[in-house]
């Protein structure tokens, strides 16, 4: 397992989690008459973004491509310039360009079938001002999920040449989706509206119950709707394969401590921070072990201080920890560091003041008790950068 200082893992998060080496993906062009399809476009834009972030590489968010979009009018898949693409590139700070277009030929006649599909997807060296591979796949409209796969492991395989991945273990980790899963998924994303992301991702994860990815966004809808238990459920159908697994499992700890159950929350949050020892799953872990009457807080409350020092609710956590154990001048020291980032935290100033009476905290009294505070903000892509950039080179 990749072990990493605090030092290191504090530094990375403060640079943003692209560079100019990254690949910016662009939404497909439609060159198809039906804009009714341009959802396809979206689909493989996000399948391709996901499958690179998946393996290591380093993707432009897609909030900032978008933006990228916006600022620059570009209208969302009509066909480009090879100058417009090189624009957006610049733009969002990418070496590395992978756009492309679909076009759909409807059925002839009366058959089951939905018609067929021509991808192309390429990419384009903005350093060097030259194209790179370009990939073709045509099939059946239905077989769309296997063949956006298909331009996904061409991509990942020019980009990564030494992983050690086959094509099948890719597409076993890709596994196929149905093509009206697929559709309601995208349009998902692309609504605007909560009632209408839930009515699209529900309908998904009903057709497609294999399908992670609706799964992962229905826990969010209802975590930020506070319907906790609702939220565990979801979380708990999101695939280890899934580049959002990590992300769920964090979800899932928050909607366990919420509901109450904190042994279970911080059963969760060990898994994730085992696995992305981020200074918000630390912070978390430590605040259930807290509330769970377990051994460990301490250390986890420590350590998110270590990994991002500036944070005032880990220094708040550390000295709120500190004083229940009546340590109260390492107490003092953490409190006092949290106020200093934020003067106006009032429950920090009371309990400043408990330290330096050397006031112990008194069992059953709800002004001393339950003060650990969560994070909800979670940032893999950090840490997904760090391990790239740390990683051996072949």
């Amino acid at each position: 397992m990749l072990r990493l200082t605090g030092f290191a893992i504090a530094a990375i998060l403060a640079l943003p989690v692209w560079g100019a080496d990254a690949v910016v993906v662009l939404p497909f062009f439609n060159l198809s008459k039906s804009k009714n399809l341009d959802w396809i476009g979206e689909s493989l834009a996000e399948t391709l973004v996901e499958a690179l972030a998946a393996e290591g590489i380093a993707v432009v968010p897609q909030e900032i491509r978008d933006e990228v979009l916006r600022d620059l009018s570009v209208r969302r898949y009509a066909l480009l310039t090879r100058a417009s693409v090189m624009e957006i590139a610049v733009n969002a700070n990418a070496g590395l360009v992978l756009y492309g277009e679909f076009e759909v030929t409807p059925a002839a006649g009366a058959v089951a079938s939905k018609g067929s599909i021509r991808l192309a997807g390429r990419f384009l060296d903005v350093h060097r001002v030259r194209r790179g591979p370009e990939f073709n796949f045509t099939g059946a409209l239905e077989d769309l999920s296997s063949l956006q796969t298909g331009i996904a492991w061409q991509s990942v395989k020019w980009l990564a040449p030494a992983l050690p991945a086959s094509e099948e273990e890719f597409r076993r980790a890709h596994a196929p989706v149905r093509l009206d899963a697929l559709e309601n998924y995208i349009r998902g994303l692309l609504a605007t509206t909560p009632d209408q992301k839930h009515r699209l991702f529900a309908t998904a994860a009903r057709l497609e119950p294999a399908f992670s990815q609706p799964c992962f966004q229905l826990g969010r809808i209802n975590f930020i709707a506070r319907n906790y238990a609702a939220a565990a459920g979801w979380f708990q159908k999101v695939a280890p394969a899934d580049i959002h697994y990590r992300e769920a499992l964090f979800f899932l700890g928050l909607s366990r401590y919420h509901s109450g159950d904190y042994k279970a929350s911080s059963a969760v949050m060990r898994k994730v921070a085992a696995l992305v020892p981020l200074p918000e799953v630390l912070n978390n872990l430590g605040a259930a072990i807290l509330r769970s009457g377990e051994e460990g807080a301490m250390e986890a409350f420590t350590k998110a201080v270590e990994t991002d020092p500036a944070e005032p609710i880990y220094r708040f956590n550390l000295g709120y920890a500190l004083w229940r154990r009546a340590e109260y001048e390492q107490a003092v020291e953490s409190l006092r560091a949290s106020l200093e980032r934020n003067p106006d935290d009032e429950t920090a100033t009371m309990l400043l003041g408990y330290c330096l009476k050397k006031q112990p905290a008194r069992p059953g009294d709800p002004r001393m008790e339950g003060l650990e505070r969560m994070k909800a903000e979670y940032n893999e892509s950090a840490w997904l950068m760090l391990k790239s950039m740390l990683a051996p080179k072949n």
